[in-house]
């Protein structure tokens, strides 16, 4: 019987595999709307798909980062300036989006722009905070979509949202995990909404990967930033060398889990952009795969005494 199911799962896996393989092709007639290519993930994606043919619209946030493409990549790469969370710099692309491809459609948009700070306890932060974060994560995500939705359904094409591991189990304070469990949200309902028209809507959950927003420098600032801003009763309530537990923490946490090797996710959205047959989610990293996922299945009281067992305690825990 054992050597019955090992043989279900073997032929199940090379199915699979097999499956995948196929791509749609012709690359050098299809537009990719990729948001936040400044650096990281976005970046990578964007030099890729041009070397693989397709135009790339690449959005970047700044000036540096257009330049820095520009130099590097085939003249299909075209460069936009978008700001994700101001509406008119969204319409503004989605518009000239529109007259650059035309009757053919937009194949693909990826929603990669997003942000990691604000970053620190609930209890420290502010609804601004929360608010700012949103607005790039979540309704950035949101309103670029709505924005070229007409033409990713005119191509039948893609939606490519890239959550986190940190969309499926909140593993930390602040509005990070809220901003990435709303993305899992909209991608499933967009899923299904877009499924009779024939676009395809897949969702990137990444594991810890060497970028910007694993920075520790820049998580540990964001975090200093808003001890500042405490009531001192609060700070009393944490003790006043939480901070440089935090910070220690920190460094002993993140200096070897994030994966250094930033193309395990590229190569999972560009198999959502080119594949014929997508999968519904893609979990880059190991440790989205062995460890966050299925962390994310088990009853709550062990996920949390997982996630709570090494964590730096306030001084007044009353437990």
């Amino acid at each position: 019987m054992f050597l019955y199911l090992l043989g279900l799962l073997a032929f199940l896996f090379l199915y699979r595999w097999f499956r995948e393989r196929k791509r749609v092709g012709n690359e050098s007639d299809k537009y990719v709307y990729i948001t936040g290519c400044d650096s990281g993930f976005g970046n990578l994606l964007a030099r890729h798909l041009d070397k693989l043919g397709y135009h790339v619209i690449a959005s970047c946030f700044t000036e540096k980062g257009e330049d820095g493409l520009k130099k590097v990549c085939s003249l299909r790469l075209s460069t936009i300036h978008l700001d994700v969370a101001n509406t008119d710099s969204v319409n503004k692309a989605a518009a000239t989006i529109k007259t650059q491809v035309g009757e053919k459609g937009l194949w693909a948009v990826v929603n990669n722009a997003g942000v990691s700070v604000p970053s620190a306890n609930c209890d420290w932060l502010t609804i601004e905070d929360y608010k700012s974060m949103l607005d790039v994560n979540l309704n950035g995500v949101i309103a670029v979509t709505l924005s070229v939705l007409p033409l990713i359904k005119k191509a039948r094409g893609r939606v490519v949202n890239v959550a986190s591991v940190f969309g499926r189990i909140s593993a930390i304070g602040g509005p990070y995990c809220v901003s990435k469990f709303g993305v899992e949200a909209f991608n499933d309902s967009l899923r299904k909404n877009l499924k009779p028209f024939g676009v395809k809507v897949l969702c990137i959950e990444p594991g810890f990967f060497k970028t910007s927003v694993t920075d520790v420098k820049i998580v540990g600032e964001s975090v200093r930033k808003a001890w500042a801003k405490l009531p001192q009763e609060v700070k009393e309530e944490y003790g006043h060398d939480y901070l440089d537990k935090v910070d220690e923490m920190l460094l002993k946490k993140m200096e070897n889990m994030p994966d250094m090797d930033l193309m395990k996710v590229v190569h999972c959205m560009e198999h959502a952009i080119a594949a014929v047959h997508p999968r519904t989610r893609y979990s880059p990293g190991w440790d989205a795969k062995f460890f966050w996922i299925p962390l994310s299945y088990m009853p709550t009281f062990i996920s949390d005494y997982l996630l709570l067992k090494d964590s730096v305690k306030p001084e007044k825990c009353v437990i």
